[in-house]
């Protein structure tokens, strides 16, 4: 099982309802993609740490998440919810099996 992070810069103009909005969007949008098992987003809790968004999705296997990232809705996703309204973004993978070879993954 493998569940990709994403952590998110926003721009400026992005505020608080409009953050709010990309969630809702982001919850639609990927959750339309058969091989997303389970989205999670949230905002950060205390002002001060460096990244205001996050998006969590779980799939099945690495294969999963390349066929995920080539789906029409994750490509809309990153296309009108993303590209508008994210300055930066820092993404990792991670196995969530123990004792799984990530080689395997």
């Amino acid at each position: 099982m493998i569940a990709y992070l994403s952590l998110f810069q926003l721009k400026p103009e992005v505020t608080t309802e409009k953050l709010e909005t990309l969630m809702a969007q982001t919850r639609v949008l990927l959750l339309r993609v058969p091989e997303v098992l389970t989205v999670k987003t949230g905002k950060r809790v205390n002002p001060a740490d460096p990244y205001p968004w996050f998006v969590h999705i779980e799939v099945e296997s690495m294969d999963k998440l390349a066929i995920c990232q080539d789906d029409p809705y994750y490509i809309k996703y990153r296309e009108e919810v993303l590209k508008p309204n994210i300055a930066e973004q820092e993404s990792t993978a991670f196995e969530m099996e123990p004792r799984k070879d990530v080689k395997y993954s």
